[in-house]
């Protein structure tokens, strides 16, 4: 939930709040990319009668861009439809569910995955299941093994899945919006308060995941494999997006009428974007718009507030960063550009001189299986944020030590950051919480049953 609940508008449709976007060369399969989109943040595992699903009056949308014009140059679009099978139960599940075709199952989901590239639509499968929501050892006993039914190949080497998974982004959402209280430097922001550790907020909640894992050939611009890393070809620009009918009628007795275009609600392309860097007056704005039009954003990215208000917080910590009013032309590279080749020896994620807010990713930089650094790049670990995006990135220290300085050696190379720069962290790190090795990488969600009303682990 890098950015759940981040805009006025979107955080009341959490159906089509896109929460996190990741996009990463898939580590036990080399020759792929996977891409996925969470939508619904901080599901707690006990929320039925009703529980959690996609809305089949949403559209999903996964967009790459190949050619850095900040416009998508493919599209998968997946759109979901709700089936009951006995309407005079309340209950979502009569029984075990043993398998996702069970008959015990009473309100299922389906979906469409249709690719979208020069304009023209090509449904590539249809009818495909997605799992129920994980309720207990009652009535799904083994969920592992009935998520893993709902892995579906597609054809031409791509694999999708779609349904409930356990929340990867792990966060102190408590501290933070406590006035950007760090637990871990605690007794230098709050007088008379001790340093602690971090709390992971998201702990034990689940969110709705679309993944899908293509052949590299097919994301690339020129339709071919990418080998040279710094070749443009091996770049492109991944953001999430859903959209909702452009008007909606509500009659008496419940019935609700829907018609017109498709308009864009929410999307996400690096994360916390939208929630830490765009005003609250844009943020709605902002999510109905592309990419490419992303320039309007830039001086929010220049000029971020929260470097402004990190040395006000925390004003022994970061002295040097309260003295750097030049705009942060390493964020804009960061976030908006790519890095261009010959700051990082060997690296580059650079798609062009158009300002747009996409996840970047070097497809010819292979995945780092050997213990992968969580923080990124920025410790040496070219295959980890901002190149593109795993599921375990420690996202918030990553961009925390970036707004903070530490990143801004790369255009000015003079500058010397403050010492916590580099240190500075929410406390939390991916041992936080669980993943899976293999597709679709985000881990299995817990059930009400193992959870207390707090959604951490009983």
């Amino acid at each position: 939930m890098s950015s759940h609940r981040e805009a006025p508008a979107i955080s009341k449709d959490p159906v089509a709040d896109n929460t996190d976007t990741y996009a990463f060369v898939s580590p036990d399969d080399p020759g792929t990319v996977t891409i996925i989109t969470n939508y619904l943040p901080l599901e707690a595992p006990f929320g039925g009668p009703n529980f959690f699903e996609f809305g089949d009056d949403v559209r999903y949308d996964i967009n790459i861009d190949n050619n850095g014009d900040g416009k998508p140059d493919i599209t998968y679009e997946f759109k979901f439809e709700t089936l009951v099978r006995d309407p005079d139960t309340f209950l979502y599940n009569t029984g075990t569910i043993a398998s996702i075709h069970s008959p015990n199952w009473n309100r299922r989901q389906f979906y469409t995955v249709t690719l979208i590239r020069g304009g023209k639509r090509r449904v590539l499968a249809r009818r495909l299941a997605c799992p129920p929501c994980n309720i207990g050892p009652a009535s799904t006993p083994n969920y592992g093994a009935l998520a893993a039914e709902a892995l579906h190949s597609i054809g031409g080497g791509r694999t999708v899945f779609a349904g409930q998974r356990l929340e990867g982004f792990y966060v102190d959402l408590g501290a933070i919006f406590d006035l950007g209280d760090l637990r871990p430097f605690e007794k230098l922001h709050i007088a008379g308060m001790a340093n602690s550790v971090g709390v992971n907020a998201t702990n034990g909640f689940g969110v709705h995941s679309i993944a899908i894992k293509v052949p590299k050939s097919e994301l690339a611009r020129g339709g071919h494999t990418p080998t040279n890393p710094m070749s443009a070809d091996a770049v492109i620009g991944v953001w999430g997006a859903a959209s909702r009918p452009k008007s909606l009628i509500r009659e008496p007795g419940g019935k609700l009428h829907e018609s017109g275009s498709w308009v864009q609600v929410s999307r996400l392309g690096n994360p916390l974007f939208n929630e830490v860097i765009v005003p609250m007056g844009k943020k709605d704005l902002w999510n109905s718009l592309t990419p490419a039009d992303d320039k309007s954003f830039l001086k929010y990215v220049e000029h971020p507030e929260l470097a402004g208000l990190l040395p006000v917080l925390y004003p022994t910590v970061f002295p040097k960063l309260a003295g750097l009013k030049a705009p942060r032309a390493d964020l804009a590279a960061i976030l908006l550009t790519g890095i261009p080749a010959g700051i990082v020896p060997g690296f580059q994620n650079y798609t062009g001189k158009t300002y747009a807010d996409e996840l970047r990713l070097n497809m010819a930089i292979p995945p780092t299986t050997s213990s992968p650094n969580p923080i990124g790049l920025i410790a040496g670990d070219a295959a980890g944020f901002p190149n593109g995006r795993r599921v375990f990135d420690d996202i918030v220290s990553i961009e925390l030590r970036a707004i903070a300085g530490a990143t801004y050696p790369l255009v000015d190379k003079s500058y010397t950051p403050d010492g916590a720069a580099s240190l500075i962290t929410d406390g939390l790190t991916d041992a936080d919480t669980t993943y899976l090795p293999k597709f679709p990488y985000l881990g299995t969600p817990q059930s009400g049953y193992q959870t207390s009303p707090l959604g951490l682990v009983a």
